[in-house]
């Protein structure tokens, strides 16, 4: 219904994407969206393992702004990696949208990162040879199966670049851009399949203090306009303030789960 929703009619432009935005927010509700149960990962380390995740159980409910905190070593990353599909549990059962991840094939997989998870990562991992219109567009040229035309596409990917604030820089390679605009294009990048959820690994670690808030605010914009879920790993004390599920580990352990009474979900 939302991808008819908002390819309906091409020629109205960039109020039909509000379409699909109004609707797409509309659908959250309390459900878990994400859970993990009873999670361990252990890696072999020479003739010794290192255990990085320890029994960890939470739920993340669909438009949630979530901060997995905690310090180097403390786990987030490898929980962010085992959400993102990127890695797998040695036990205990990570769920995406209700679906179990270990056991997916690999093609099941591919198929849930394109169409239910957007990345985004501390370095950008922007294309260095393509522009900024070229990077955002290059995760829907992967989905062979799309329906989607190149005039509807271009609405979309139009509406993404200037909802960043980077209209002017479309034609410009990452390398004629600050660092604050590399990780806009990254944000719209990782929302252009229309991801249920953007995974962000220390999303402001390569930031100055100002470019970061700014970033964060336009992160939290998208989420409360689109519905989108943000599941942040993060030192950022900006973003554990901001957001409305904080998650702080210890040595692979949950020390604190708080779900915030009035946050702004």
């Amino acid at each position: 219904m939302i991808e008819k929703l908002l390819y309906i009619e091409v020629e109205k432009g960039p109020s039909l994407q509000l379409v699909f935005l109004k609707e797409h927010k509309m659908d959250k509700n309390l459900e878990a969206i994400v859970s993990l149960e009873d999670v361990y990962k252990v890696y072999p380390l020479g003739k010794t393992e290192v255990h990085a995740v320890k029994g960890v159980s939470f739920e993340i409910l669909k438009g949630d702004f979530i901060s997995i905190a905690g310090p180097s070593g403390s786990g987030k990353s490898t929980i962010l990696n085992m959400i993102g599909c990127i890695d797998t549990p040695t036990e205990g059962t990570v769920r995406i949208n209700g679906k179990a991840t270990s056991g997916l094939k690999d093609k099941e997989i591919t198929l849930l990162r394109h169409q239910t998870l957007g990345f985004i990562f501390q370095s950008f991992n922007l294309i260095p040879v393509l522009n900024i219109y070229e990077n955002i567009e290059f995760p829907l040229l992967l989905d062979n199966s799309s329906k989607v035309t190149k005039a509807e596409r271009k609405e979309w990917i139009d509406y993404l670049i200037e909802t960043v604030g980077l209209e002017n820089w479309r034609k410009h390679r990452p390398n004629e851009l600050s660092g604050g605009q590399r990780q806009r294009v990254a944000i719209a990048r990782a929302l252009v399949t229309k991801p249920l959820i953007v995974l962000a690994d220390e999303p402001t670690a390569n930031l100055d203090s100002t470019t970061g808030e700014s970033i964060i605010a336009l992160m939290k914009k998208m989420n409360k306009d689109v519905g989108t879920t943000f599941i942040f790993s993060t030192h950022d004390q900006t973003i554990v303030d901001i957001a409305d599920h904080v998650i702080v580990l210890k040595d692979g352990t949950i020390v604190r789960n708080e779900r915030k009474k009035n946050g702004s979900n």
